[in-house]
């Protein structure tokens, strides 16, 4: 039986490339998919992940129509067995409500990728709507790590390097390495002022970043520029990492 199947997790899981996995899996073995995508990082009508494997996809807009896309195609002739549908947090509710019936009345499988909340920690609307419908969520079990080691389990927006938790749900920034943690070999070099898109932009533009990082230092809103600023600051004893960088009096 065809299956909804929403596959989760933080940025820099692998998400992507689960998806271009399944989608070779899938096609090896002569069946017939199509691919969506949705504010891809390598532009427009494109998935890719960041270990350099991208392939063309249907870019996903406001007006697509997934039963329309399937049907359409049946209609020419071409086999659709099953769809990989990644950035699935874009999708709208409705959206997602078409990959249901997609699945229930076509007998096609829909595998959706995204992750689940935003840098406020509230869900997408179209996760919200995958994890309500989905036959089966599944959590990607390769960890994002945060920059203290720590499993990953938040994603942050950084404006100009400071982590912020307010502003439009869909921002479109840069993803950059993450700075290696205080105190290890590289970590003087990593964090520089440098805007994230690069010396030619333009300096009187936010520059929108984003970083996976663990709870507690999404709480204290502790990024790897801000742990690199505490180190660089501290003199005699270590650095106090876990201090609350809106509240230094917390424990």
């Amino acid at each position: 039986m065809a299956e909804l199947v929403f596959f989760s997790g933080t940025m820099d899981c692998g998400k992507s490339t689960l998806a271009l996995q399944m989608d070779y899996n899938h096609s090896a073995r002569g069946r017939g998919g199509i691919l969506f995508s949705r504010n891809d990082r390598a532009g427009e009508s494109m998935i890719s992940s960041r270990l350099g494997l991208r392939t063309p996809a249907v870019e996903v807009s406001d007006s697509t129509d997934f039963w329309n896309e399937v049907t359409d195609r049946r209609r020419a002739g071409r086999t659709v067995d099953y769809l990989i549908c990644d950035e699935a947090q874009f999708y709208s509710a409705n959206q997602v409500e078409q990959l249901a019936r997609v699945v229930d009345e076509l007998c096609v499988d829909v595998f959706a990728f995204g992750i689940t909340s935003d840098f406020r920690t509230r869900l997408f609307p179209g996760s919200q709507r995958l994890i309500e419908l989905a036959d089966r969520m599944e959590v990607l079990q390769v960890r994002a790590l945060c920059w203290c080691g720590r499993r990953a389990t938040h994603n942050a927006r950084t404006v100009d390097g400071v982590m912020v938790v307010e502003g439009d749900q869909v921002v479109v920034g840069d993803v950059g390495k993450h700075a290696p943690a205080a105190g290890t070999p590289g970590a003087a070099e990593a964090v520089t002022e440098e805007p994230l898109f690069g010396a030619d932009a333009v300096a009187a533009v936010p520059v929108v970043g984003y970083e996976t990082l663990c709870r507690r230092h999404y709480m204290r809103r502790v990024t790897a520029h801000k742990a690199q600023t505490i180190a660089e600051g501290a003199t005699g004893a270590a650095a106090d990492l876990d201090v609350c960088a809106v509240h230094p009096r917390c424990p």
